[in-house]
């Protein structure tokens, strides 16, 4: 299975972006889904997830920007980021897992200027 990243940019903040993510197989309607951020010098961290009965999960600091959906039929995730701030800069990666099964899309830069 691979993911394939996309909708990345460069935004003004307050601005609106939506990431998307093809997987090559039909997994996210049987694993648990993911959107990570990642900046130079810092370790990955999650950003929003939904597992497999649809419960979504956000960190603090996206909540009420940010959502997660995916679409079984096309196989896709996608990540709806609203009120943009430079803060959000970042590789933005997808993720799915399920029973030790791991898999990442190749990321996508998100950059927010002020």
């Amino acid at each position: 299975v691979q993911l394939q990243a996309s909708g990345g940019g460069l935004v003004q903040a307050g601005g609106s972006l939506r990431l998307s993510c093809a997987a090559s197989g039909n997994i996210f309607a049987s694993n648990d889904a993911a959107w990570y951020r990642q900046t130079p010098g810092n370790q990955r961290e999650l950003v929003a997830a939904m597992w497999i009965d649809g419960t979504r999960y956000y960190r603090q600091s996206v909540k009420g920007r940010f959502a997660i959906s995916r679409d079984d039929a096309k196989n896709t995730l996608a990540l709806q980021m609203n009120s943009l701030k430079p803060e959000d800069t970042a590789v933005y990666y997808c993720n799915s897992a399920r029973g030790g099964n791991v898999y990442w899309g190749q990321g996508t830069l998100v950059t927010v200027s002020s």
